[in-house]
């Protein structure tokens, strides 16, 4: 059984910069993501990688997100930078054993993520 506990998320000014960190416990092999979620907002992927190490971001975190993993320590990373008013909410940690990582963070297919954290609130003002 995969375990998921975000960390790192705390009050962040405008255009500041925030880490992210996920801890794994059990099996974690397959898509590793990260998503958001505001209030009264639909559930958005941010950046994924795979077991192969190939990353995907959308557009919008391009250039200022970056997501790793140490698997020697087993933890999923989300560096954030440049950070938005908007880019407030509740992030989360996802993951699954078989989905095609890329268009599922891509496309925000959230409900095909069978595993995940509680979350971490990031406050961006």
């Amino acid at each position: 059984h995969v375990q998921l506990v975000e960390s790192g998320g705390g009050s962040v000014q405008v255009g500041g910069s925030l880490s992210l960190s996920c801890k794994v416990s059990g099996y974690s092999r397959g898509c590793m993501a990260w998503f958001r979620q505001a209030p009264g907002k639909e559930r958005e992927g941010i950046a994924g990688i795979d077991d192969g190490g190939s990353t995907y971001y959308v557009d919008s975190v391009k250039g200022r997100f970056t997501i790793s993993k140490d698997s020697v320590k087993k933890i999923l990373h989300l560096e954030m930078n440049s950070l938005k008013r908007e880019e407030t909410a509740m992030y989360y940690c996802a993951a699954d054993l078989s989905l095609a990582c890329r268009p599922a963070v891509l496309h925000s297919d959230h409900y095909f993520f069978n595993y995940w954290g509680p979350g971490t609130q990031v406050t961006v003002s």
